[in-house]
């Protein structure tokens, strides 16, 4: 039964690569796409990371340590890695979260980085190689939608994410461009923050949402595998929040 609905998925035999892949929302996508059939490939910062993740995944993924802050690190790995099927870009430092009057906007400006021109470097090197059908998954956050008080840049950021899924689906037609937009989630995001702090976020969190819960990964990863095998939808940001713009 197993094999038939890998045989059966849109994602069966399909080349996946992710960028972030090797923890929180990339790894959980790497394993459910793997699931379904689908030939991953997970890029990250870490090359142990990298080596604890593929352990996790089938024999035949495959993991690379790549420098993602680099834009030429970028370029290079999309040169050589020849076509695939689907881009998802997960890739996130753990932010700092600041009242305004206390954010150094120097510092401010790296947390850009990665998450934005990173992403949008992935873009422009990586699509000229996806197959026709092909997509691209990128990240955002709730916090565009929904800001707290010290969540200035992380809103910045989460917004300008939405304004570019829109942009390159307009632009890169017909490759299928949409993001994911999570609420709070438990992965190693947050773990920068004692660990009290942090079953405190989750828990205060959690029990002001709709749900009454914060996310998991696994919950997360449902999203982008959507967001590649549906063949209609672009442009989207889809918010997977547990209610958290509604309350």
């Amino acid at each position: 039964m197993e094999n038939q609905n890998k045989q059966g998925s849109a994602l069966a035999g399909k080349r996946v690569i992710l960028l972030g892949g090797s923890s929180g929302f990339g790894l959980a996508t790497a394993k459910a796409a793997a699931a379904e059939g689908a030939k991953v490939v997970i890029v990250s910062s870490n090359q142990q990371r990298v080596n604890q993740a593929i352990q996790q995944l089938p024999a035949g993924s495959e993991g690379y340590a790549i420098d993602l802050s680099k834009e030429a690190n970028i370029k290079d790995f999309f040169e050589k890695a020849g076509a695939f099927d689907h881009l998802v870009y997960t890739a996130a430092e753990n932010i700092s979260l600041n009242n305004l009057s206390e954010t150094v906007i120097d510092n401010a400006r790296q947390f850009f980085g990665l998450r934005y021109w990173s992403a949008l470097a992935a873009v422009k090197y990586g699509a000229p190689h996806i197959n026709p059908g092909g997509s691209v998954c990128l990240t955002g956050g709730i916090a565009g939608l929904r800001p707290g008080k010290g969540w200035t840049i992380a809103s910045s950021i989460c917004g300008a994410m939405e304004g570019l899924t829109r942009a390159l689906a307009v632009e890169l037609a017909p490759i299928r461009v949409n993001s994911v937009v999570p609420g709070v989630v438990r992965t190693n995001l947050w773990d920068s923050l004692p660990e009290a702090d942090r079953e405190g976020l989750y828990k205060n969190v959690g029990d002001a949402l709709l749900v009454k819960r914060v996310g998991e990964a696994e919950e997360i990863a449902l999203a982008f595998l959507y967001l590649m095998k549906q063949q209609f939808g672009t442009g989207q940001n889809m918010v997977i929040d547990g209610g958290a713009s509604l309350v």
